[in-house]
């Protein structure tokens, strides 16, 4: 019987931690709590045990309503909270310091083994990237100013605009801009209940509460939230039963009036795998694209991350990076990281010759080559066709559109031969492809529209997904 209390108590415990870590968020929980504070049940009381007075007394201000809350819904009975020092916490703390244990009983080592025991809550070596970050910090250029835009009116009025969906190719910035609404909310607003997660942390805690620790649990932590932030949804494709959940905590925050922020590779309406009861639940909010970052907003990128360097890094270098490294943002981090290695271990100033042999490997594997197969292949995907009905399609315009842009794309990217690039795409005659980019540039020029799927696309925007497409392979 005894056996049988003691392992309720432990489940308790453990429920009450998982609970509260959910509720204050997990940063939080392992800088307060962690594995110094312990909680123990006892009737109808529960105590909550730290290691010291100076953390007892923060616990007992910053979060006893939190607690209370967690612990009344474990425990169906009315409780009551304590807070008591744990008895053995001081002999250690002394013991650490390197005095003799006699020291415990001096009267002037209390105030030394206080100061001491604060030291679990050391806050420079843990970094909170998700509530770090503010619209400051945020680069803002051409691909990016709409989606920049209405993250401000979210910081602002977070509720006015959801859900917000963010789409654009891998590098882009989707996940810092949602990184940095969570950070401005929390700071500026004082809101607490903000919970940003991938796709893959959600699907996993989802998967451990249908296997072990309970739905309303994880309900909890994900509907009970003043903004939720789930970044590249796209990996839910498959996933069914996620899927569905995911739908319903999104109706559970709409109702609420609450803030739901959405990140994936490509807008909702071309996520044909997820389903379209997703497109149907972010229709009613705002759909903002991002687009690889052009030279000024990478040459900002740039600057910015150099501001954080150890080494000195002129202004001429992070023009050439800026100007070498198209697309991704991760790679212009990684230049200078090899930037900064290098110039510490030889000892050197980084100069402009000393950055161009440094990055020589890295600027060469950023020069894409684009093959005629890369070209059919994003078309394909691009307009849902397959590569026989690209070809040999007739002059029904849902094929000889696609075909013309191909032949367009592969003028512009490849130097193959007009007969190469005619043969390719199944026609006879090189003055198809003379023709075909003709009328895509004069489609350009008069900003036509041309048909993707069951809607009417811009020609450029058209040919901009493809070329993301190229890009990300």
């Amino acid at each position: 019987m005894t056996q049988e209390v003691t392992r309720d108590a432990q489940e308790v415990e453990r429920d009450l931690r998982k609970g509260l870590a959910a509720r204050i968020g997990t940063e939080r929980f392992d800088l307060w709590f962690g594995k110094q504070v312990r909680f123990q049940l006892s009737a109808d009381q529960v105590s909550v045990c730290a290691p010291d007075q100076f953390s007892l007394d923060r616990l007992r201000k910053q979060f006893r309503s939190d607690i209370l809350i967690v612990a009344r819904e474990l425990i169906t009975r009315e409780i009551t909270l304590d807070f008591r020092v744990l008895p053995s916490s001081k002999p250690k703390a002394v013991e650490r310091t390197g005095q003799s244990k006699s020291t415990a009983t001096d009267p002037q080592s209390p105030p030394t083994v206080k100061l001491l025991s604060v030291q679990p809550a050391r806050r420079p070596q843990r970094r909170e990237p998700c509530y770090s970050r503010t619209l400051d910090s945020f680069v803002v250029g051409v691909g990016n100013r709409i989606a920049m835009t209405a993250a401000k009116s979210v910081c602002e009025r977070p509720g006015s605009i959801s859900p917000l969906f963010i789409y654009g190719p891998p590098g882009c910035g989707k996940s810092h801009l949602q990184e940095t609404i969570c950070g401005t909310v929390r700071q500026t607003l004082g809101l607490r209940r903000v919970l940003s997660l991938s796709s893959e942390q959600f699907t996993s805690h989802f998967l451990d509460a249908l296997h072990g620790s309970g739905l309303p649990s994880f309900r909890r932590k994900c509907r009970d939230v003043d903004v939720l932030a789930i970044d590249n949804v796209q990996f839910f494709a498959g996933k069914r039963a996620t899927l569905v959940e995911l739908q319903h905590t999104m109706d559970s925050l709409l109702r609420q009036g609450r803030q739901l922020i959405l990140t994936a590779d490509r807008p909702p309406n071309e996520l044909r795998q997820l389903g379209p009861e997703l497109a149907a639940r972010v229709s009613g909010g705002l759909l903002c694209g991002i687009e690889h970052a052009d030279y000024e907003t990478r040459l900002g990128i740039a600057k910015q991350m150099s501001v954080r360097s150890r080494r000195a890094i002129p202004e001429r270098v992070l023009q050439l990076v800026a100007s070498e490294l198209t697309g991704d943002a991760r790679r212009i981090a990684g230049a200078l990281h090899r930037l900064e290695a290098t110039s510490e271990a030889l000892d050197q100033t980084i100069t402009l010759d000393f950055a161009r042999s440094t990055l020589a490997d890295i600027f060469r594997a950023t020069v894409q080559v684009v093959r005629l197969s890369d070209i059919e292949r994003a078309v394909c995907d691009t307009f849902g066709l397959d590569s026989r009905t690209l070809k040999d399609g007739g002059k029904a315009k849902s094929s000889s559109h696609p075909r013309m842009l191909a032949m367009w794309l592969a003028r512009k990217y490849t130097r193959a031969a007009f007969s190469e690039i005619s043969e390719h795409f199944g026609r006879r005659s090189h003055s198809t492809v003379i023709s075909a980019e003709k009328k895509v540039n004069r489609w350009v020029s008069d900003g036509a529209t041309i048909q993707l799927g069951q809607a009417a696309c811009n020609v450029e925007d058209a040919i901009r997904r493809i070329e993301t497409q190229l890009r990300t392979g």
